[in-house]
């Protein structure tokens, strides 16, 4: 106990969460498996961890930079024909394949795509805050790009804004904004607040049109960026990463503790570019939507 009668330590389903070993609820299954020791002996329930013991997952150090790891964001263009698992019977690609190689962390996917669908996934080293981005009851928006077939009516479009009923219980689009096409491929952007199985298509498909072509261009306050082609990965900076934990309502965890041996030469300050990430409209107020098509 500390001073001030606060258990010392770090709740261990949090550490582990944090530095992307699994969600929270995955961990807690491993303690009562029996998977998961602290300095040699089984872990329980809310136990408490500090950077001097040792942890071990299915018999696997954990390493001590885990208490203080800073959290990692990736934005990914998913092509079609890749499923989003890390190993697949079929032998098909995977999303994984193509991300950076982590050391004493794993890279954990914000949300999957149908092996027919592109556009954007999030990929994160951080399992809390993977599960603030899915759990139902923050309701995160994903924006759509939808090319359909066949001519559709305003009794249609209503329909899909009220809600239809599917085979696992009733759904609806938040919004649908007509992004123009010519002949018979109209474009449409859509957003949903949940991430059910091929949702979108089953939505169209319960009033008859048919999705020739879907893409996700927005997850919560993260856009797809422009001109970004497909099977590529881009990290989001550190003032993107922050404004998503806010987004969610999370604290930010701490840097780790640098090395406090000074370098022999000073190092020159580069202005730092600024890279993918949150768009200024979704930092603050939220501005006029602008309809894109991919």
């Amino acid at each position: 106990m500390s001073d001030r009668g606060v258990p010392a330590g770090e709740k261990l389903q949090k550490v582990l969460a944090r530095a992307g070993w699994g969600s929270r609820r995955q961990i807690e299954r491993w303690i009562e498996e029996g998977r998961i020791t602290v300095d040699g002996k089984p872990a329980t329930r809310g136990a408490r961890v500090t950077p001097d013991q040792t942890l071990n997952v299915d018999g696997r150090k954990v390493p001590t930079y885990a208490f203080q790891a800073k959290p990692r964001i990736l934005i990914y263009h998913k092509p079609v024909g890749e499923v989003c698992t890390r190993s697949d019977p079929q032998g098909r690609p995977t999303v994984f394949e193509k991300l950076p190689k982590l050391r004493g962390a794993r890279w954990i996917n914000i949300g999957r795509l149908d092996f027919n669908t592109s556009g954007l996934l999030l990929f994160t080293t951080d399992g809390e805050l993977a599960n603030r981005l899915l759990h139902p009851s923050h309701e995160i928006e994903r924006e759509y790009a939808v090319r359909v077939l066949g001519k559709v009516s305003d009794e249609m479009l209503a329909r899909l804004k009220e809600g239809v009923m599917l085979e696992d219980g009733p759904a609806h689009f938040v919004s649908i904004v007509d992004a123009g096409g010519a002949g018979a491929n109209h474009w449409y952007h859509v957003v949903l607040k949940e991430g059910r199985n091929r949702e979108v298509r089953r939505l169209w498909e319960a009033v008859g049109i048919k999705v020739s072509r879907l893409m996700r261009i927005r997850f919560g306050p993260v856009q797809l960026p422009s001109h970004f082609h497909t099977g590529r990965t881009l990290e989001m900076d550190d003032e993107s990463v922050a404004a998503l934990y806010e987004f969610v309502g999370l604290k930010l965890p701490p840097p780790p503790k640098q090395n406090l041996v000074k370098p022999l030469k000073p190092r020159g300050k580069g202005r730092p570019q600024r890279g993918p990430g949150i768009s200024r409209a979704h930092q603050g107020a939220r501005s006029k939507r602008t309809v894109r098509r991919p």
